[in-house]
């Protein structure tokens, strides 16, 4: 039985390997978000309370798709919510 001796340079070497390898899964894979949001789900996202979003709801403000008794929202709508509704900033000038 032959016994094979491991160094720290190649325990710096693996690890670098390692890490490249992982770089590269991480960077291949573009992030996917969910399409389709339960109500906790979106109330958590815009930080509102289960009335406000009924409100937007009723005003037709947000949509959505009824399954069931259960409420899902389109992730491109809030998108497009939150984009309509984005206020600029107005330059602010030091004296």
């Amino acid at each position: 039985m032959a016994v094979e001796i491991i160094t720290r340079e190649d325990l710096n070497e693996f690890r670098n390997q390692l890490l490249n390898d992982l770089k590269e899964i991480i960077l291949s894979k573009p992030q996917q978000t969910k399409q389709w949001l339960k109500s906790n789900e979106v109330r958590k996202l815009l930080n509102i309370s289960p009335g406000t979003l009924q409100n937007l709801r009723i005003n037709g403000t947000l949509s959505y798709t009824k399954i069931g008794g259960i409420l899902y929202y389109d992730n491109s709508d809030i998108d497009k919510l939150l984009s309509g509704n984005k206020v600029k900033a107005l330059p602010t000038l030091c004296k």
